[in-house]
C-alpha cells in the first residue's frame, strides 16, 4: 500500500486555491450522467449530498435513522469555529490553523488543517444565508465565545444547540434536492459491505432495517460520512446507534485505518452512576467559559456539601496549573487533570469520580438572567438528568469518551486508499491530530461537505466515462450480497446465551480500563490478550432473537459489536506501537516530570495507517511522514 497525500505545491495559503483551479471539471450537462452514493446524513453527509445535487449529480443517500434529522450531529452543543475576528482580539486564519495544529499535538497534516481554517469563514456565511439562528450581540452582529485551546473568541453558537441548528440548515438544503428528485433518500438502511470493481469503489450493500431486505446500490463514487467509532468504549457521549461498521467494512476491503488509538476524552460529562447506563451525557465545553472547575484541597472534605467548603479549602486546579488558559485548557489536558485529582482521593460524588463545575461567580458577576440566556437549556438538561439545580449546587462532571480523531486514511482530496471512496467528517483522520479542539468537529464536517468534496469528487469523476455506472447484477455485486447474507446467517445461527449488549459492555470495560485516559505497555498487552478471548466467546455464545427478515435491533447491534470487537483490538495495537505520548494518547512511560505528554518527534512524527491482512493476521503498519514548515514543532504548553 502506497500512501500518497497528494498535497499541492506552493505556499500554504495558496495551495487550496491553486489546487481548485488545477482540478478537472465535469461539464454541467454531463454531471447528471454520474451517480454518487453518500452514506450518512450528519453535517458532513447532508452538506455533501445537498452540494453535489445542487451541482447536478445524481445522489443516493442512506442513513440508519428514521429521519436524516436524527444524525448525531444534532447533539453537538457548544459551537463552530471560524476566523472572522469579529471581536478584534487578534484572530486570523493563520492563528486558527496554528491553534488547531498545536491542539492536535503536531500530529495532523499541515495542508489539510490550513484549508480547514481557510474555509471556516465561508461556513459561517453559508449557514447564515440558510437561516441558522446564531447568537447575536445587541448591535446585530454575530456573537462569539471562547473554547478550550484558544485565547481568542472565535466560536459561533446558538445557545447550547448549535449542532441541531446547523444540521437543520444542511437538512433543509438536502431535502430541497430530495423534493427536486435530485437526491433519492433511503432512511432506515444500514450499509453492510463496500463493492470494489477493478480496484475502485463502485457500490454498497445495504440492509433495509424494516423489512430485512438486502440490496445493492451502484455508483461512480462513494462518500462515507458515518461519524466516529467511540462507542467501542460502550459508555460514551455518542448516540447509542453510532457505530464504526461502514468504515470498518471499508478498511477490510483495502482502505487504510489511520491513528485508531487517537480517542478523545471530554472533561465535562455527567459522571457514571452505575452499570444500568447505556450511554453518557455531555455538558458543553462552552460552560467552561463561565464555570470554574474545582475539588476540595483535602480528600477528607470530598463528602461535604460544596457550599460547606470555603474558598481557601478549594483547589481550582486548572487555574493553578495552567494560568494562561485556566478552565479553557484543551480537552485532553483537562481530562487528565481531572483524573489525577480523583486518583489522589479528592474526587466528589458517591464514587469519588467527579469534579465540580461551579457557576456561583458567574451568577454573581452577570446575573442569573444572563447566565440563563447563554446556557439555560444546558442547565435544564443537567437538572432533568441529575435532579440537582446547577444554579444552586455546582455541576458534577467527569471525563468520558466523546470523539475519535482516528479514522479512514484520506489524501488531500479526502479520497481513501481505494480510488473512488471518499471519507468525510469524523469518519476520516485528517484534521485534528492527536486531540480535537472544541468547536472543530462541526467546522470539519461542514468544510468537507460544502466546500471540499464537491470539488474533489468532481475532479475524480472527470476521469470516468459518463453513464458507466456498473449494473447491480454484476459478479462483484452478487458476491457482496452473498457475503452479507452469510455474515448475517452466521450471527443468527450461533444460538448461544449472551446478548450483544453483554459482549459490548464487556469490551467497553476492557477498553476503558486498559486503553482509556492512560495506557502503558502492560495494560495494552493485557487488552490484546483479553479481546481475542472475548471475540471467540462472542462467536460461540451470542444469542439473537427474532429473524433477519424483519425489524431486529438485536441483529443490528450484534453486527456492530462484531466489528467493535475487531476494531478495539486494532486500537490497542496502534496504542502499543506508538511509543510516545501525544494529545489523547497518553502512554504512562512517556511523560514529563510535571505529568504532561511527552512526544517523540524523531520516531513518531507520522500518521500510522494500518492495512488489513485478513482475520487473525496482524495488520501491516504504514507511516506517512508529517512535515511542519509553517507550524514548527514545539513542546505543547498551555501554562
Amino acid at each position: 500500500m502506497e500512501l500518497k497525500s497528494n498535497i499541492p505545491d506552493g505556499p500554504i495559503e495558496k495551495k487550496w486555491d491553486k489546487h481548485k483551479f488545477d482540478m478537472r471539471l465535469v461539464n454541467p450537462a454531463n454531471k447528471r450522467k454520474y451517480k454518487v452514493i453518500v452514506v450518512g446524513t450528519g453535517l458532513a453527509g447532508a452538506s455533501a449530498s445537498a452540494s453535489l445535487a445542487e451541482l447536478g449529480y445524481q445522489v443516493e443517500c442512506f442513513c440508519y435513522q428514521d429521519s436524516p434529522r436524527r444524525a448525531h450531529s444534532i447533539a453537538a452543543q457548544g459551537g463552530v469555529n471560524a476566523a472572522k475576528n469579529y471581536h478584534n482580539d487578534g484572530d486570523s486564519i493563520f492563528r486558527l490553523f496554528y491553534d488547531t495544529i498545536k491542539g492536535g499535538d503536531f500530529r495532523a497534516r499541515e495542508a489539510n488543517v490550513y484549508r480547514l481554517a481557510q474555509v471556516s469563514n465561508d461556513i459561517i456565511d453559508q449557514c447564515v444565508a440558510q437561516g441558522v439562528p446564531f447568537a447575536r450581540e445587541y448591535g446585530g452582529l454575530l456573537d462569539n465565545r471562547s473554547f478550550g485551546g484558544a485565547q481568542v473568541s472565535r466560536t459561533f453558537y446558538a445557545r447550547g444547540q448549535t449542532g441541531q441548528q446547523l444540521l437543520l440548515g444542511a437538512y433543509q438544503a438536502m431535502m430541497r434536492q430530495v423534493g427536486l428528485k435530485a437526491i433519492k433518500m433511503y432512511p432506515r438502511h444500514e450499509m453492510q459491505e463496500l463493492i470494489i470493481i477493478d480496484g475502485a469503489a463502485r457500490g454498497v450493500v445495504v440492509r433495509d432495517m424494516v423489512t430485512g431486505e438486502i440490496s445493492v446500490r451502484m455508483a461512480d463514487a462513494i462518500l462515507l460520512a458515518t461519524g466516529g467509532y467511540g462507542n467501542v468504549m460502550y459508555l460514551a457521549t455518542y448516540a447509542k446507534g453510532c457505530n464504526g461498521t461502514a468504515i470498518w467494512r471499508a478498511y477490510k476491503k483495502g482502505a487504510a485505518f489511520a491513528n485508531p488509538c487517537f480517542t478523545q476524552i471530554h472533561p465535562t460529562c455527567i459522571p457514571v452512576t452505575g452499570d444500568h447506563q447505556s450511554k453518557l451525557t455531555l455538558m458543553s465545553e462552552s460552560l467552561r467559559n463561565d464555570g470554574r472547575i474545582w475539588v476540595p484541597l483535602q480528600g477528607k472534605d470530598r463528602a461535604k456539601p460544596p457550599g460547606d467548603i470555603p474558598e481557601d479549602a478549594r483547589d481550582y486546579y486548572l487555574e493553578r496549573k495552567y494560568p494562561s488558559f485556566g478552565n479553557l485548557a484543551p480537552r485532553d489536558i483537562s481530562s487528565r487533570a481531572a483524573k489525577q485529582v480523583c486518583d489522589e482521593g479528592r474526587g466528589v460524588g458517591s464514587a469519588g469520580l467527579g469534579v465540580y463545575l461551579d457557576f456561583a461567580d458567574a451568577v454573581n458577576r452577570l446575573g442569573k438572567d444572563k447566565v440563563d440566556e447563554k446556557y439555560g437549556n444546558l442547565f435544564e438538561m443537567y437538572e432533568r438528568i441529575t435532579g440537582e439545580d446547577p444554579y444552586k449546587t455546582p455541576m458534577r462532571i467527569f471525563p468520558a469518551t466523546h470523539y475519535t480523531m482516528g479514522g479512514i486514511w484520506v489524501d488531500y482530496n479526502l479520497m481513501s486508499a481505494i480510488p473512488g471512496l471518499f471519507v468525510l467528517g469524523e469518519a476520516n483522520f485528517s484534521d485534528h491530530g492527536a486531540n480535537r479542539l472544541g468547536a472543530s468537529a462541526l467546522m470539519q464536517g461542514l468544510a468537507d461537505g460544502y466546500f471540499v468534496a464537491p470539488c474533489t469528487v468532481g475532479n475524480y469523476l472527470a476521469g470516468l466515462k459518463p453513464n458507466s455506472t456498473p449494473p447491480t447484477d454484476c459478479p462483484e455485486a452478487k458476491d457482496a450480497i452473498a457475503s452479507t447474507q452469510n455474515h448475517i446467517k452466521a450471527l443468527m445461527s450461533i444460538n448461544g446465551k449472551e446478548t450483544p449488549t453483554e459482549f459490548h459492555r464487556a469490551l467497553g470495560k476492557i477498553m476503558w480500563e486498559y486503553c482509556g485516559m492512560a495506557r502503558n505497555e502492560a495494560m495494552l498487552k493485557k487488552a490484546l490478550a483479553l479481546i481475542p478471548e472475548l471475540r471467540e466467546r462472542f462467536w460461540k455464545n451470542l444469542r439473537i432473537t427474532g429473524s433477519g427478515d424483519e425489524v431486529n435491533q438485536t441483529l443490528e447491534q450484534a453486527g456492530r459489536v462484531a466489528d467493535f470487537l475487531e476494531l478495539g483490538e486494532l486500537m490497542c495495537l496502534d496504542a502499543l506501537e506508538r511509543r510516545e505520548s501525544c494529545g489523547g494518547h497518553f502512554r504512562e512511560e512517556w511523560q514529563t516530570g510535571e505529568g504532561e505528554a511527552q512526544r517523540d518527534d524523531d520516531n513518531f512524527c507520522h500518521v500510522a495507517a494500518w492495512e488489513y491482512k485478513g482475520l487473525n493476521n496482524r495488520p501491516m503498519r504504514h507511516a506517512e511522514p508529517l512535515n511542519f514548515e509553517y507550524a514548527h514543532l514545539a513542546a505543547r504548553s498551555y501554562k
